[in-house]
């Protein structure tokens, strides 16, 4: 690659970076990263070879990830999100603590479910809603907001199919989805676990004790008293067959996912049949079209994955990862504790530099360049994984969920400033990745 082109891959990574952590004005994120593509493309960098290459392993996976946003926009359509809300207040009966506990709940299932980025873009809004039916004072809705936030963003390391970057990354070293799966459950879910009992911790004194308990009643036919989340009658209404219908799709789904692969369908196959099982079940019951699913739908993920992927491959090609690979072949001669330790390291330092998407690919090209066995290059993705979905947490601009999650909040007019959510994080993020790095090498020795 010449000189100008080195520096020209080098330019348009860091503009690129800055301006999808500073994205003014609420600037969609496909911009910068398409600019930036097509300026790469236009100059040669990039070839029609790599672009045709890169087509094929970042469509599956932006697809998949899209198919599960379609589905939350279906099931928000028939009054799912809504539902919990209201049942969430319910079941808190009147305890702070239980309705901490529930709304942390509801972002780990939701992530799992979904993805991180779904996740929080449903979540953050129910848990605003809520806050504001309580009349929580700001502090006292900082625990259930940030909480969230970081629960929603690290539940996506325990399955793989809940994170763009990971779903990206797997193709690249060559792990199925279930080998992932029986790899990284355990160790992330313990990371997880450590993180959800350390911010009850730090926030068990802002946690209000006693919050105002709204009894529900949601009939399949009529609506049952008032509750302030209501605005009229029929919206009180709930198709139960419907309902269950479509929760049985997500759930046969999300199932498939690990089934089909056995069977070499791939994933997208599935997700889109998901899709059109859901569109099909609800306009037989209620005649319902597509505008909503068309109009809503961020189809700008297709491009971004595409474009944020020719930028990363140039990057790698410019000679990044072959200067990340010096450096980290000294250490990882030390054995499985030390490549787990530096990759998972590295990837958070990148990710809380540059953020997550790009990072981890950064990543996952470096240790696929690395002189390693087939066990020890699994064990270097996925501690990146660990480094870049909980590790990038410690910074607000680790991961693109957090910017999302910050943008929404703007939109609110809740003001989180950097230090009251670093103050957090750089107390419950250390600990929890290390439990997961310690974690990730005591469960595949044991494994394996």
């Amino acid at each position: 690659m010449p000189d100008y082109q080195l520096w020209l891959t080098f330019g348009v990574f860091i503009i690129t970076v800055i301006f999808l952590m500073w994205r003014p004005g609420g600037l969609n994120e496909s911009i910068p990263t398409s600019l930036g593509a097509l300026l790469l493309i236009l100059t040669g960098v990039s070839s029609y070879a790599h672009i045709v290459g890169i087509f094929g392993i970042v469509s599956g996976a932006a697809v998949t990830i899209l198919s599960t946003i379609v589905m939350s926009i279906i099931l928000d359509s028939i009054g799912f999100f809504r539902w919990i809300a209201l049942n969430m207040i319910e079941k808190a009966r009147g305890s702070g603590f239980r309705l901490f506990w529930l709304i942390l709940l509801l972002c780990f299932l939701m992530t799992i479910f979904f993805n991180n980025d779904g996740s929080i873009l449903i979540t953050t809004p129910i848990i605003i809603r809520i806050c504001s039916i309580l009349r929580l004072k700001m502090h006292q809705q900082l625990p259930y907001l940030i909480s969230g936030a970081l629960i929603a963003t690290a539940s996506s390391a325990p399955i793989g199919l809940s994170n763009l970057a990971n779903l990206i990354a797997l193709q690249m070293v060559g792990l199925n989805l279930n080998t992932y799966t029986q790899m990284m459950f355990v160790p992330s879910m313990l990371a997880i676990m450590v993180m959800t009992v350390l911010l009850f911790y730090y926030f068990r004194r802002s946690i209000p004790k006693v919050i105002h308990h709204f009894p529900v009643s949601l009939q399949s036919s009529s609506g049952s008293g008032y509750h302030p989340l209501q605005t009229t009658e029929s919206e009180n209404k709930v198709d139960w067959w419907l309902f269950r219908v479509c929760i049985g799709i997500v759930v046969f789904i999300r199932a498939g996912y690990f089934l089909a692969e056995q069977v070499g369908i791939p994933m997208e196959v599935v997700a889109i049949t998901g899709v059109i099982l859901m569109l099909a079940v609800r306009w037989y019951r209620t005649r319902t079209g597509l505008k909503d699913v068309i109009t809503q739908t961020p189809w700008h993920i297709l491009l971004f994955a595409f474009s944020i992927y020719v930028i990363v491959d140039s990057l790698h090609r410019a000679g990044m990862t072959a200067w990340i690979i010096q450096w980290m072949k000294p250490i990882i001669e030390g054995g499985n504790a030390s490549i787990i330790a530096v990759s998972g390291l590295m990837l958070t330092l990148l990710s809380n530099l540059f953020n997550n998407l790009p990072s981890v690919m950064i990543g996952t090209f470096a240790v696929t360049d690395l002189p390693l066995s087939e066990s020890q290059l699994h064990l270097a993705y996925l501690a990146n994984i660990l480094g870049s979905d909980i590790g990038a947490l410690l910074t607000p601009i680790g991961t693109l969920a957090t910017l999302i999650w910050m943008y929404i909040l703007k939109t609110h007019h809740i003001r989180i400033s950097w230090k009251q959510y670093m103050k957090v994080t750089f107390i419950v993020i250390p600990i929890s990745l290390i439990v997961s790095l310690i974690s990730l090498y005591i469960w595949t020795s044991i494994l394996y």
